[in-house]
């Protein structure tokens, strides 16, 4: 009996064995190692995550990330711009490897992809016509105001959600739907703080008001397919690591606490 359990034992530690090897040789980050690169999905034009200087230059704190992540994998980085509307789908189609283009991590999002651990939070702000100096977002939710935001993003999501009254539009590009504004043809315009600042920084101030009390809590998170968890092991260890021995925070200086990229691109 002893023996026959024995036998049974190293049946089953052999099969795990084999389970976990074909795991790793199904994993995307090993047909990113076999391959020598490393494919990503984002959409250009959300700064300062990711953006095009005036040379047409693909730049960008994920730029950053993602020059780093290749980097410490060994092998070269390779950029593959994407509509947002359909940036999921490119990933599940194996266009690329990972999306990393500031993507909100929502309940509804995890059941398409997984995401690695947040690598960074931001909140959803208005930018809105003077009149609404020192308002709140429920002074907008009325029927005679227009809130804009971009299609497909976190900000379409929190905009239908708050503003029950209020009409709704959305616009392919940010910086279209917050032209709404300057314009007078929109009341306010719902969209990632970091991103709010910038624009009325550089295009907005004195024209209208950003209204910059975060309306949400949003981590951002690597994306990748499901079922990877050597690839989401590696992520979140690289996460840490440079979070740890000062590359994150000399990115995130340079992205968020200096204004010299502006240049490049403004």
């Amino acid at each position: 009996m002893r023996k026959v359990l024995v036998a049974l034992l190293l049946m089953l530690g052999i099969h795990a064995m084999a389970d976990d090897i074909n795991l790793w040789q199904k994993s995307t980050l090993n047909a990113i190692v076999q391959r020598g690169e490393l494919r990503v999905g984002l959409d250009p034009g959300y700064m300062p995550f990711e953006m095009k200087d005036k040379k047409g230059k693909l730049i960008g704190f994920d730029i950053d990330i993602a020059r780093a992540m290749a980097k410490g994998m060994g092998v070269k980085l390779v950029i593959v711009p994407t509509a947002w509307d359909g940036i999921i789908a490119g990933l599940l189609a194996g266009k690329y490897d990972i999306i990393i283009a500031g993507m909100t991590i929502t309940q509804k999002r995890n059941l398409q992809v997984s995401f690695a651990t947040p690598y960074i939070s931001v909140g959803q702000t208005l930018l809105a016509q003077k009149k609404f100096a020192n308002k709140t977002w429920r002074d907008l939710d009325k029927p005679q105001y227009t809130i804009v935001t971009k299609i497909g993003t976190t900000g379409e999501i929190v905009a239908k959600k708050m503003f029950k009254h209020a009409k709704v539009r959305t616009f392919d590009s940010q910086s279209d739907a917050a032209q709404e504004v300057i314009n007078g043809k929109a009341d306010a315009f719902i969209y990632d703080k970091p991103a709010n600042a910038i624009f009325y920084a550089t295009k907005g101030k004195g024209k209208i008001v950003h209204l910059d009390h975060d309306l949400t809590y949003e981590p951002l998170g690597f994306a990748i397919k499901q079922g990877d968890p050597d690839f989401i092991n590696w992520l979140d260890n690289f996460l840490n690591q440079i979070k740890n021995d000062g590359l994150y925070q000399k990115m995130y200086n340079k992205w968020f606490n200096d204004s010299a990229w502006q240049k490049r691109v403004l």
